[in-house]
């Protein structure tokens, strides 16, 4: 069994988060824990997700937040190879996020390259931390599948997300695509065949 990789976002994901149920849930779930969650810092968030992959072998990636865009930075890594899928629930635009909670991220921007794994990108209607036009930009730049959940915020316990049992579906989901992918051939075996 593959393991599942929570990675919070901001502030990381507090008591009654849907994150911290999953952890309770999942007994292959696992957080990706970091040393300083108020401020985050691209660098150091990236080595400690780094280290969890190369633990777990290969794993299923749940972020939230600033988590997704953690996840979205594993494109043109090597440990990108070990991640078997991505759910990226309410994903935040650099941004907008900045705006408003100025001095707390050292993040770069925006990730924009394709993604070299299976990827759901889950928003809603109403998130401040990213619109619903910038959401469907970035999945298409990440050849994300995109999924709209409505009026839903950020996807968090201030917008009335607590357990959140049908996410689980939707991680199903994308476990059930990444079994039926047809794996990579590196460059030099496809000139090979050729």
């Amino acid at each position: 069994m593959s393991r599942v990789l929570i990675l919070p976002g901001l502030f990381g994901s507090g008591e009654g988060h849907w994150q911290r149920y999953w952890l309770q849930d999942q007994p292959d779930g696992r957080l990706v824990d970091q040393d300083d969650w108020d401020h985050p810092n691209l660098p150091d968030w990236m080595a400690r997700l780094d280290a969890a992959l190369e633990e777990a072998g290969e794993a299923y990636i749940v972020a939230h937040s600033l988590g997704c865009l953690l996840a979205a930075r594993l494109a043109g890594r090597p440990t990108a190879r070990r991640v078997k899928g991505a759910l990226l629930v309410a994903p935040c635009d650099l941004p907008a996020t900045e705006a408003l909670h100025a001095g707390h991220i050292s993040f770069g921007t925006m990730p924009t390259e394709t993604l070299p794994f299976p990827s759901m990108t889950i928003g809603s209607l109403n998130d401040i931390y990213m619109s619903l036009d910038r959401l469907t930009m970035f999945g298409h730049l990440w050849n994300s599948d995109i999924r709209n959940i409505g009026l839903a915020g950020h996807i968090n316990v201030a917008s009335g997300f607590g357990r959140w049992p049908s996410g689980y579906g939707l991680l199903e989901m994308l476990k059930a695509r990444a079994k039926h992918r047809r794996p990579r051939r590196s460059i030099s075996a496809a000139a090979a065949t050729a």
